[in-house]
């Protein structure tokens, strides 16, 4: 099998490094890595043809692979046999400023496409945090800080190239804002995780960037108080672009390792975009509705540098956790309708505490999504089987609540065991989709479906 990928794609882009096999095992999640039998690079749309074909020729399982940021195992290669590494896929197909539309491949960054886009006004919102790739960020759904806002990457996208299991090259859409033309098939591949064909070329939406951005912070007493005062700010229809909530243990874990200075209390952080007058407003709005709700130390960041300072804060608050040294991290997401999101919240306060766990709360409250984090001794059994079972109860919990077992993250390994619970018999619709697409199992298998 290495030998035909190497004729066929050239040696330069197939490796068996040690270095390479070990990269391509693992993602950042606390799944267990497994090394791939050979990684790959291909640079087109060809190549990748060429390795699903050799790889249906030898019966060997293709796992596709981004940046390694995912938390949920999608990128592990279970079934060993090829990883395909699609970074050197990172150029601009097409870009249409006055359509407010671009066509990439999926190799490039998120940060990597604004920074070509921002010189036009334009801008592609959705932040998962992690500078991840765009192939990797349709590939689970992913959405982030702005959520509220601009939804997820579903939502953004127009059409996709795919090569399919048996080789095919289809596109599922076009360059259009809408259609009611056939199946919308480029949904179905948004979230689909690599286990129904490798995406090729992506066209997006793009947005324009606000005139003014205003950003905003205040402390409650309490995590549920942080909640509702979420749900106030929703219910008021103000259209804020950011609203993230951060328990004090995070905010403590954040402050210790990027040396910042916030109240060590419940946050909540907001930004506000758009005409400055209206900005300006929306703040005051927010201000005064918190304030009645009984917060403190509102503050509020308009020059780039200490908006910059509050959102660097808040994306540092994961590896905060992660980075110590003889400690597993384990987090989770889950997603409520919400009206349910302070009772959820207080319920997972309530694990994390027993657990006797280190952790913290934080999320995208905005539309429900937040995240529990905990932290547990590497060679320490029991204290590993501990956090899965508060994850476990916590993702039960919201899906009795009519919720999901994942806002963002996606399925991946670790929520596998949760399809049944959320979708019932529409799982097995689920897998007929995957057999017609791919009869061998060879796409990204053993991911989603136990």
């Amino acid at each position: 099998m290495i030998k035909k990928l190497k004729n066929a794609l050239g040696i330069d882009k197939v490796s068996t490094n040690e270095t390479e096999l070990f990269r391509h095992s693992h993602d950042e999640s606390a799944h267990p890595g497994v090394l791939p039998d050979v990684v790959c690079f291909p640079e087109s749309t060809e190549d990748v043809k060429k390795i699903i074909e050799i790889a249906k020729e030898c019966n060997t399982a293709v796992t596709p692979f981004g940046v390694g940021s995912g938390l949920e195992g999608q990128s592990i290669p279970i079934k060993k046999g090829i990883s395909v590494n699609l970074e050197r896929m990172d150029q601009v197909i097409d870009f249409s400023p006055e359509d407010m539309t671009i066509t990439v491949q999926p190799g490039m960054t998120r940060l990597q496409l604004n920074e070509k886009i921002n010189k036009h006004g334009l801008h592609f919102p959705i932040d998962p945090g992690a500078d991840a790739t765009i192939g990797g960020m349709v590939a689970t759904n992913a959405s982030g800080t702005t959520a509220v806002r601009y939804g997820s990457m579903r939502d953004q996208l127009l059409d996709l190239e795919v090569v399919l299991a048996d080789g095919r090259i289809i596109r599922t859409g076009t360059k259009a804002k809408k259609s009611s033309s056939g199946y919308n098939l480029t949904g179905l591949f948004a979230g689909s995780e690599g286990t129904l064909g490798i995406i090729t070329e992506i066209t997006l939406k793009l947005h324009g960037i606000p005139e003014h951005i205003i950003a905003a912070r205040c402390t409650f007493e309490t995590v549920e108080q942080c909640a509702e005062g979420a749900y106030t700010i929703l219910a008021s229809d103000i259209p804020v672009m950011r609203m993230e909530l951060v328990d004090s243990s995070s905010i403590k874990q954040v402050n210790d390792y990027g040396d910042y200075a916030f109240p060590v209390e419940h946050s909540l952080f907001f930004e506000f975009a758009g005409a400055k007058s209206a900005t300006e407003a929306q703040a005051e709005l927010a201000k005064e509705l918190m304030k009645d709700m009984g917060c403190s130390n509102w503050d509020v960041a308009s020059s780039t540098k200490d908006r910059n300072e509050i959102w660097k804060a808040r994306h540092e608050m994961a590896y905060a956790y992660r980075h110590q040294k003889g400690k597993h991290f384990y987090s989770t997401d889950t997603c409520v309708p919400i009206s349910k999101l302070p009772e959820l919240v207080h319920f997972a306060r309530e694990l994390l505490e027993e657990s006797g766990l280190q952790g913290g709360i934080l999320g995208h409250v905005g539309d429900g999504n937040f995240h529990t984090l905990s932290l547990f001794e590497a060679d320490n059994e029991e204290d590993r089987k501990r956090s899965l079972d508060m994850n476990e109860r916590l993702v039960l919990k919201a899906i009795e609540m009519g919720g999901t077992c994942t806002g963002e993250h996606g399925v991946g390994l670790g929520k596998m065991k949760f399809q049944k619970a959320e979708h019932g018999e529409a799982v097995a619709v689920m897998e007929s989709v995957k057999n017609m697409f791919d009869p061998d199992n060879l796409l990204n298998p053993g991911k989603i479906f136990e």
